[in-house]
């Protein structure tokens, strides 16, 4: 195959990627609260694994703006999934942490997830898989480095 044909394949397949995350996003989501919005999960879910966090860390996380990651933030506070405290290394601060709830439906959410995908790849030998995950952290970390590095 073709490099020209490789990188119009790979940009299909990463079509079908992303629209099958897409509704393991929406599911994931409607575990943690019927009302979670998809957007909300994936940062409550970022919260959860690198909390407490500044809204500041989210906007630089996630490269979307503080409007944005404001009304994410509101969305999920009304929810009650996220409490936010002071900052104790600069009161004007705040920082927002999941609520143990959130976790523990995190948690349920994305134990169904792997066991469903461990089912669907049982065919896949474990070098299979690892080749596969190899695979694609690297072309994570390519695609993450700014051009030069």
């Amino acid at each position: 195959m073709e490099r020209a044909d490789a990188l119009r394949r790979l940009e299909g397949e990463l079509g079908v990627l992303s629209r099958r995350l897409k509704c393991v996003h929406d599911a994931q989501a409607r575990v943690v609260h019927p009302g979670l919005q998809p957007n909300a999960y994936l940062v409550l879910t970022w919260i959860g694994e690198h909390g407490p966090a500044r809204p500041s860390a989210i906007v630089d996380e996630f490269a979307l703006d503080k409007g944005a990651v404001s009304r994410l933030l509101s969305h999920l506070d009304e929810l009650g999934l996220i409490v936010r405290v002071p900052d104790p290394s600069d009161r004007r601060a705040t920082l927002v942490s999941a609520t143990a709830e959130a976790v523990a439906r995190m948690a349920a959410a994305t134990a169904s997830v792997r066991r469903h995908r461990g089912d669907r790849l049982t065919d896949w030998t474990d070098t299979q898989l690892a080749d596969f995950v190899a695979a694609l952290t690297h072309y994570n970390q390519t695609l993450g480095r700014t051009p030069g590095e």
